[in-house]
């Protein structure tokens, strides 16, 4: 295990289990050889300041408790602080930590936290603002949008799923423009995912993406009606070799995104950005705490 000093935890409190979990895991984190200093978060607005205010203690690790979205918004303010990062998964999703290979049960989390290593890894990129794992265009966006945060706290993937299936019969395919100028890639899609992690949505979909590859991966679903989007879903969740036929993606150190019509685009889950965009890969720029092989 490495040797840490100190940590903080941040854990959102209106994450659908930070609330119920957030004791238990102060209790198994008291077992640990260095102080952690813990925060439950209520208000997901004071999850910033929070973080900032223990950041200036200068701890070793910084643990964050919540989902996709949490980390993802949180991720920037630790880069290049020095200090590693763990993650406790409480979200819906929980991509990220998939793609990590971190338990999603608290006492596996933690006992990574405890037992594992560090990771050298990447984050993606959307213009200026780092992200985690996966951004993505069409649905997802539309999903995060319009989703009652009530439903999704309340019910889970089970409640995120089914608004899904509702904003499914809204949803209508666009074009896909990737790069700049004549070299420039023109596609009618059902989707794109923006990846520097194998999973979107909880499935694993984006072989081609790895959290530590250096290359930012764009894999757009092709096809002018949204069964096709259905079909590449369930191809994924039975890790079907047909899910390959409806997907062509790209790769590389910066690419330029475009939309017709414009779109939001969610990252992580939460919608903070609109094209055109673009999507860059920031190599080796953090530790994370992860199982030992």
């Amino acid at each position: 295990m490495p040797e840490f000093h100190s940590a903080t935890m941040i854990v959102n409190a209106h994450s659908r289990r930070g609330r119920e979990l957030y004791e238990k895991a102060c209790k198994r984190l008291a077992g640990l050889p260095f102080p952690v200093d813990a925060h439950a978060v209520e208000d997901p607005k004071q999850l910033e300041p929070t973080l900032k205010r223990a950041l200036a203690a200068k701890p070793d690790l910084v643990i964050l408790g919540g989902g996709d979205g949490t980390v993802s918004g949180l991720v920037d303010f630790v880069k290049g602080t020095g200090a590693a990062l763990a993650v406790l998964p409480l979200g819906t999703a929980n991509s990220f930590a998939r793609s990590l290979g971190i338990p999603l049960d608290i006492d596996g989390a933690i006992d990574v936290i405890a037992n594992g290593a560090l990771r050298r890894i990447d984050l993606g990129m959307i213009d200026g603002d780092y992200f985690a794992n996966c951004a993505a265009l069409g649905l997802s966006p539309q999903i995060a949008e319009n989703v009652p945060p009530q439903l999704k706290r309340w019910f889970g993937r089970a409640g995120y799923l089914s608004w899904a299936a509702f904003e499914f019969t809204r949803f209508q395919p666009f074009t896909l423009i990737v790069g700049e100028g004549a070299e420039a890639k023109r596609l009618r899609v059902v989707e794109v995912r923006i990846a520097n992690g194998r999973f979107h949505g909880g499935t694993e979909l984006i072989d081609e993406a790895s959290v530590d590859s250096g290359e930012i991966v764009v894999q757009a679903v092709r096809g002018h009606a949204r069964r096709r989007l259905l079909r590449n879903w369930v191809n994924g969740v039975f890790r079907r070799e047909a899910r390959h036929e409806d997907t062509v993606s790209f790769s590389g150190k910066s690419l330029r995104i475009a939309t017709e019509p414009p779109l939001p685009v969610s990252i992580d889950g939460e919608v903070l950005a609109h094209t055109p965009i673009t999507a860059r890969i920031a190599p080796a720029v953090i530790d994370v705490m992860v199982p030992r092989s």
